[in-house]
């Protein structure tokens, strides 16, 4: 296992240094469990209690916690910990990288329609599917089993985890009688740069218009995106989320893991979705928004939601004798 000296990370990443530069770390671990051949961090002052009895090699910290950091040992002095950590582990990617050899770019399993276009700095894992129309940036990456479908594009630098389909129908039928009439979806799937897509995600083509994602989304595993939907750039969206049809997300929002965004509704820029939050109207100003019932022992949950049934008659006869108090 290979190490490398916490005055060569500095070199490639920036921030302060303080202690010795030739103590040589070998691994990235949490506060907890990290050796004194680790590097971890600290990035909420609420865990400082864990950074004092760490036995890391070596801790990042933020300048209030330069102090604590450098009385427990060698720490690494930077605005922002939980940033540095990620461009640590990016550096630590590329560190450990295995050679690639003569490995095609494109995998000899993988299906490419011959009108479909990718990119020759493009990779294309095992058994992906690519459609016919279909393009891929340059430097994106598709991990094994991805399907995208006819006319879908896909920007550069991109990356698609295993079992993403990308250009599936969207969920469109017309009522006849008491059947289902099919809406063909004649739209396709617009990716942009700098996209995470994480594993069997689905991200449905447009009924008539293109479904799009635009630079710098994040995508968690197992969401579904519908048919016409629109996000914004560098919003981010924790596993399991669900956005139905034709919804419009602003740039720079999160959500939660597990929430769900109804179709036809317009969330802001800068808007913050709680985990497992339905959002039922849409949200027109920036901030924090929370729709869960707080979880409690069945018969007071049972007994607190039949309340909340009588919330509208009991805010009418409010109003009513407020009316009646009225000089």
């Amino acid at each position: 296992m290979s190490s490398h000296s916490l005055s060569s990370l500095v070199l490639n990443l920036g921030g302060e240094l303080i202690g010795p530069g030739d103590v040589m770390i070998s691994g990235l671990a949490p506060l907890e469990s990290a050796t004194a051949q680790d590097i971890s961090f600290l990035s909420n002052p609420k865990y400082q209690q864990q950074l004092s009895v760490s036995q890391a090699g070596c801790v990042i910290v933020s300048p209030a916690m330069a102090a604590d950091g450098a009385r427990r040992g060698p720490c690494i002095v930077t605005p922002n910990p939980y940033l540095y950590f990620a461009r640590l582990t990016q550096l630590w990617r590329q560190l450990k990288a295995r050679p690639t050899g003569i490995e095609p770019l494109v995998h000899p399993s993988a299906v490419v329609h011959p009108e479909a276009c990718i990119a020759a700095t493009a990779r294309i894992g095992p058994l992906c599917v690519i459609e016919a129309g279909a393009r891929v940036g340059e430097h994106t990456v598709l991990k094994s089993r991805v399907t995208v479908g006819e006319d879908c594009q896909i920007g550069d630098r991109c990356i698609v985890h295993s079992g993403v389909v990308i250009g599936a129908d969207g969920f469109g039928f017309a009522p006849d009688g008491a059947r289902w009439e099919k809406i063909e979806q004649l739209g396709a799937v617009r990716i942009g740069n700098d996209v995470e897509i994480g594993a069997n995600t689905c991200i449905d083509r447009g009924a008539l218009q293109d479904t799009v994602i635009e630079d710098g989304v994040k995508l968690d595993n197992l969401i579904q995106i519908g048919h016409n939907v629109r996000i914004g750039a560098h919003t981010a969206m924790a596993g399991c989320v669900g956005v139905a049809g034709s919804a419009t997300i602003g740039s720079g929002c999160t959500v939660g893991g597990g929430a769900i965004i109804l179709g036809h509704l317009s969330l802001a820029s800068g808007v913050h979705v709680s985990a497992a939050t339905v959002v039922s109207k849409s949200i027109h100003k920036p901030g924090q928004y929370t729709g869960i019932f707080p979880l409690d022992e069945n018969a007071n949950w049972e007994r607190n939601a039949a309340s909340l049934k009588q919330l509208h008659s009991l805010r009418d006869r409010i109003k009513t004798l407020e009316k009646e108090k009225k000089p």
